[in-house]
């Protein structure tokens, strides 16, 4: 039997594991990383600003974390290649978390062709960039885990988010293939489905779409979900936590939503 008193005084520990957080120089990123940092991983932050990820970089330090800092476009298939290149000199990955991803408002009449190829070069090459630049050492190394952001939009009709929903379907069929693909190398790969979250987007979308109207589209939003609000990005960061944990290690090949009651308990 482990020790109660050591098992209750670090859960979900990432002590001595290196991670890769991509998208985590703000919202839902910047939480993975602070949340995998205090749970002890080290943790290599990308964002395509590099002023964003070198934010998150310095608050992970600054309270006594380790982490390091990266600017990578992760539409960009050498740049990704280059850039775990340099995660991985001399280190094993053990963690991806492929968060990076763009939105688009728009039905399937209003979505240009060049809507859909940027939308789905970011949130589906994107993902398979990093997936594929990961997948090669952590054979090597025995194992370790992929962790991808879709969203319920994926699953649910959402009004004018065609390419969006079409990009996070992607990411599910994806998720569902690379934990097949790879389960006897001991690499797990699951992915969440958040609802709306409450981040820094949401509130840029707002004031570009609904000036002076911002805190009541944000109500009515929130009221859309039947717990009555947005998730937060630390909440997102939690099942994050678990799920690259060696808690979550007998689960694989799963999307798990996070929606506030969205599929089950609309009216």
């Amino acid at each position: 039997m482990p020790d109660l008193r050591q098992s209750a005084a670090r859960p979900f520990s990432l002590a001595g594991k290196l991670a890769a957080v991509t998208g985590g120089g703000s919202g839902i990123g910047r939480s993975i990383c602070l949340r995998f940092a205090a749970a002890g991983a080290k943790v290599h932050v990308l964002d395509i600003s590099q002023q964003e990820a070198d934010a998150t970089r310095d608050l992970i330090v600054s309270n006594g974390g380790c982490a390091a800092a990266y600017a990578c476009d992760v539409a960009q298939g050498r740049q990704v290649d280059e850039c775990f290149a340099r995660i991985t000199a001399g280190e094993k990955l053990s963690i991806l978390v492929n968060n990076a991803g763009i939105s688009h408002i728009g039905t399937v009449e209003t979505t240009s062709e060049e809507d859909l190829d940027r939308t789905y070069s970011v949130n589906v090459k994107g993902f398979f960039n990093c997936i594929r630049a990961c997948i090669p050492g952590m054979k090597a190394a025995g194992g370790g885990v992929i962790l991808n952001l879709a969203s319920v939009a994926a699953s649910a009709g959402i009004p004018d988010r065609f390419a969006y929903s079409v990009s996070k379907g992607a990411v599910i069929a994806m998720t569902l293939s690379v934990a097949r693909d790879y389960v006897a190398h001991n690499i797990r790969c699951n992915c969440i489905s958040p609802a709306r979250v409450h981040t820094p987007f949401v509130d840029g979308y707002l004031k570009k779409n609904y000036p002076g109207k911002e805190q009541e589209m944000f109500e009515r939003l929130a009221q859309s979900q039947p717990l009555g609000r947005m998730a937060e990005p630390e909440e997102v960061a939690s099942l994050a936590l678990f799920l690259c944990s060696d808690e979550a290690s007998f689960l694989t090949g799963v999307d798990y939503p996070l929606d506030g009651g969205y599929f089950n308990l609309r009216g």
